[in-house]
């Protein structure tokens, strides 16, 4: 059932609707950033899922998903979060087929969004979660685009770990397009990451992993993730470079996915291996 979008824009400047159905009202054409930033931030809090904001604004572009995800970053950063790195989704042929989009998009990582591997998550903090096998990139210099190469990447990367992301959307059933899932920070969940690897030991492209959920079992190379998952960060910098940022020295950056996202529910655990980097786990309680 679609949920109707009642009450003003305007309404939602300075705080949280006094009610659940109390959005946005479907015939506005032209809605304001912060609102809809605040749309989905009520979404995520309440776990209460929202139409397609493609939807219901078919004139949003991809600079007006990133200006909503931005302003969704700096509310959450003004309530005491702190950044602690950076994602791309949408990186592989598998999770573009999966999703019925054609290109990457980014989003942000924050402190209270990355655990250690072993985590045992609550359930009920995710509407529809699905977790993924990735490589996580520590840097140790910072990154500046456009421009940047993989030889830079690389360059700038200290070490690798093997990580699985829990993305989860704030669109009801997963019914996103690029503009949605960008507003909807990529789509982001939780990163869990494993031990560390020095990266001069590593030609991450050439790794092999295995993810298993129950009697799933997914696999994929590190390659999957554009040829070479240093190209995803390479891409992060330049998008990042068109608002004005860059990627830090000590940034978690997650590339994406080298395989098909999996669903999990509370009282499963998703397992991963990598080749040369090792396990990785996490379970839903």
């Amino acid at each position: 059932m679609a949920t109707q979008m009642v009450g003003r824009p305007e309404d939602w400047i300075g705080g949280a609707p006094s009610q659940p159905a109390a959005l946005l009202e479907a015939s506005a054409m032209t809605p304001h950033h912060e609102a809809l930033a605040r749309l989905l931030w009520h979404a995520e809090q309440r776990r209460e899922p929202i139409e397609p904001l493609s939807a219901t604004f078919p004139e949003l572009g991809l600079w007006d998903a990133y200006r909503v995800q931005s302003i969704g970053r700096h509310l959450r950063t003004a309530e005491g979060e702190e950044l602690r790195g950076w994602k791309v989704g949408l990186t592989s042929a598998a999770m573009q087929e999966m999703m019925g989009v054609d290109q990457p998009d980014g989003g942000y990582l924050l402190e209270s969004m990355v655990v250690n591997s072993g985590a045992q998550l609550r359930a009920h903090r995710f509407i529809a979660p699905r977790v993924e096998a990735e490589i996580a990139f520590l840097l140790k210099a910072g990154l500046q685009g456009p421009g940047v190469t993989r030889e830079e990447v690389l360059e700038a990367t200290q070490a690798f770990a093997p990580a699985l992301e829990l993305i989860d959307s704030r669109i009801a059933d997963w019914r996103i397009g690029i503009v949605d899932t960008v507003a909807d920070n990529a789509s982001s969940g939780m990163a869990v990451i494993g031990d560390w690897r020095d990266a001069e030991d590593v030609r991450v492209e050439e790794l092999g992993v295995s993810l298993a959920l129950g009697p799933e079992c997914v696999r994929g190379r590190g390659d999957a993730v554009l040829g070479h998952p240093a190209e995803a960060v390479a891409w992060l910098a330049g998008i990042l470079a068109q608002s004005g940022e860059r990627l830090e020295p000590g940034d978690i950056v997650l590339p994406g996915s080298v395989a098909r996202a999996v669903p999990i529910a509370a009282g499963q655990a998703a397992y991963a291996t990598f080749d040369r980097l090792g396990e990785v786990s996490v379970t839903l309680v």
